[in-house]
């Protein structure tokens, strides 16, 4: 049976949780992810674990931070002053804004904690840190 390599299109469905359980995307009732892969467009151990698998193959697996998002890193979190901040923006915690670095690269950052004075801004991908779980299902190849 034909097994899934670098350079194959797949088409994957999926189910991620968290370490208590929570789902925090899946597939299920939609259509299924496509990818390339060996492109690097999906999380190194999500690609890795689509290596070898063969159409209709389902199996469960945990990626350690390394593998999925990395670790946290707290120089991505900064405080802003709030003056500094557009006047026409109404924050709240979880909104996500885009930012650009001094390379003029875009950077996304999540609103974290507010007070009066200050804005708490994280680099951070939203899953950096955590042990990630997916339920895989190869659905096909090409």
């Amino acid at each position: 049976m034909t097994q899934a390599k670098n350079g194959d299109k797949v088409s994957v469905h999926y189910t991620g949780t968290l370490a208590d359980g929570s789902i925090f995307d899946s597939t299920e009732g939609e259509e299924p992810l496509v990818f390339t892969l060996g492109d690097g467009d999906i999380i190194e151990g999500f690609e890795e674990s689509i290596l070898n698998m063969s159409p209709g193959e389902k199996k469960t697996v945990s990626l350690a931070p390394e593998k999925a998002y990395g670790e946290r890193n707290e120089e991505m979190v900064m405080e802003v002053p709030l003056a500094e901040m557009p006047a026409d923006l109404d924050l709240e915690v979880g909104d996500e804004l885009e930012l650009t670095d001094e390379d003029d690269h875009p950077m996304l950052v999540t609103v974290s904690q507010l007070s009066k004075d200050t804005v708490t801004l994280d680099g951070n991908p939203p899953l950096a840190g955590e042990t990630l779980t997916f339920e895989l299902e190869l659905v096909k190849i090409g």
